[in-house]
């Protein structure tokens, strides 16, 4: 029998959208910290933080190339569960984070050159890994990259799928047999304006991933 694949819907932003995507069968939720992003969170945290974060599904904070002292105080202040390092991270400094207790995930960009080996330095320093599609600068793209080339990945970290996965593509993810996929990661494909979440496309794609 097939494992069930774990959900986690990135990029949430708005409160009552939230508390919508928290009645469906995920299993995360994903909040970004990092300012570039159109779904940072920053400018809306000190009215609407504590009803943002006013969940029962595990929160991931997800950072690029942040200060420890910066992510540890997020942590505390919003009870995450999990932190997401999309950036440059080195393994000692995933390590580091990783020695306070908290869940930690580990991001990669990849694109059909990807050197798998590449994770092969952060086994020990992470909890899970995430595949992304490779981009100039840190955070989605909202395109694929082939998921052929997962069969490259060889080690026993789980990982989550990410990377401009669209509410069409639940046939090709059930086809996809790595015994390491853990998840996959929602974000763009399931919104109607960056950040806000259409529950209909979401419950759809939940509903036949899971038959």
């Amino acid at each position: 029998m097939k494992k069930e694949l774990k959900i986690k819907v990135c990029g949430m932003k708005f409160p009552d959208n939230m508390a919508a995507v928290s009645t469906l069968p995920v299993d995360m939720l994903g909040f970004i910290f990092y300012p570039p992003s159109k779904r940072y969170i920053g400018n809306i945290l000190p009215k609407e933080g504590v009803r943002l974060f006013n969940t029962s599904k595990e929160k991931v904070g997800v950072f690029v190339n942040e200060k420890s002292e910066v992510i540890i105080s997020f942590i505390k202040k919003f009870r995450l569960n999990s932190i997401q390092l999309h950036g440059d991270e080195s393994p000692e400094y995933c390590r580091q984070l990783k020695s306070t207790g908290i869940k930690a995930v580990k991001a990669f960009r990849v694109n059909e050159t990807f050197d798998f080996e590449t994770t092969s330095a952060y086994l020990n320093t992470v909890d899970l890994f995430l595949f992304d599609t490779k981009a100039e600068q840190p955070g989605g793209t909202g395109e694929k990259f082939d998921w052929q080339v997962l069969e490259n990945y060889h080690y026993s970290t789980p990982f989550l799928l990410s990377g401009g996965i669209q509410p069409e593509d639940t046939g090709e993810i059930k086809q996809i047999s790595h015994p390491m996929l853990y998840g996959v990661d929602l974000n763009s494909g399931f919104e109607d304006e960056p950040g806000l979440k259409n529950i209909g496309k979401l419950e759809a794609f939940i509903k036949i991933l899971k038959q």
